[in-house]
């Protein structure tokens, strides 16, 4: 149940619509962070390959990660990055990707330049099949890190701040590796970065000793093709309240008629009881 109420401040709207990212400071607990660490260590040590995700021996994770562990599932309705969420997007939501990542340490030697992955747009085949100067906003994902990254070069996730408003790929100068506008953030654990389909992002070396933990947490419109799933498995359907169950695609209206609105939506009474247009996207 979605019971709490973060407001979106002005400066944050304009931040993510010119910028096209927030960093949102203790979006979890330690009690969670503890539980989340101590599951998806659980999760990557095993020889589990369905919905793996790995790159190579630095980069490991898996898609749809909220079906493997019930700890995953709260992240769905985290009291601080939803409302959030829907304050951006509007409320038309469902969930588009949950993402373990872990990025371990690179090995003596790895060049400053590497980046796991490289600099990418998420959102498939949209800007093949649209263009990229026809990409509108249509998802973003809540990146939950676990643990500490203070410190550059850790394996965070890095931004190309404004490219969300680009209308062509990404420029990087010639002799460089990143884009002008990139930036690393500097994260503790807990803190959530929330970023757009859109906006260019790679992944930093990690010169650190110690494994880099996250999940991602991606949502889009209703309307969209989510990327982990078509349709979620019963077991995981049966352990969801009525607003999980809507933020994985699943109908939560018994009515047989048809509705041009497309049902009932309980996002929509979140809404209502704060205040928020829920049709109110913030471009």
């Amino acid at each position: 149940m979605l019971n709490g109420f973060t407001k979106l401040s002005d400066d944050q709207r304009n931040q993510f619509r010119d910028e096209g990212y927030l960093i949102i400071r203790n979006a979890l607990d330690e009690d969670t962070i503890s539980r989340l660490i101590e599951t998806g260590d659980r999760v990557i040590a095993t020889d589990e390959r369905f919905n793996r995700y790995q790159t190579s021996a630095f980069y490991d994770g898996f898609r749809n990660c909220i079906t493997m562990d019930d700890a995953f599932i709260p992240l769905l309705t985290n009291e601080v990055t939803l409302p959030l969420v829907i304050q951006l997007l509007g409320s038309n939501l469902q969930l588009s990707t949950s993402h373990l990542i872990y990025r371990h340490p690179d090995p003596p030697g790895t060049p400053d330049s590497v980046r796991r992955p490289g600099w990418h747009r998420d959102g498939g085949g949209i800007s093949r099949d649209l263009g990229a100067a026809n990409f509108p906003r249509l998802g973003l994902k809540c990146a939950f890190y676990l643990t500490d990254l203070s410190e550059p070069r850790s394996g965070v996730t890095m931004l190309a701040a404004g490219s969300n408003r680009l209308k062509e790929r990404i420029e990087i100068p010639e002799g460089e590796t990143d884009p002008a506008t990139a930036i690393e953030p500097l994260l503790s654990p807990g803190d959530c970065v929330i970023f757009e389909y859109r906006t260019w992002h790679a992944g930093a070396p990690n010169f650190s000793p110690f494994t880099r933990k996250c999940v991602m947490i991606g949502y889009c419109y209703r309307w969209l093709k989510p990327m982990d799933f078509i349709k979620q498995e019963l077991s995981l359907l049966e352990k969801l309240t009525e607003i999980e169950k809507y933020l994985v695609g699943e109908e939560v209206d018994e009515t047989p008629e048809f509705q041009p609105g497309g049902g009932y939506n309980p996002l929509n009474e979140w809404c209502e009881k704060h205040g928020i247009e829920p049709d109110r996207l913030g471009n």
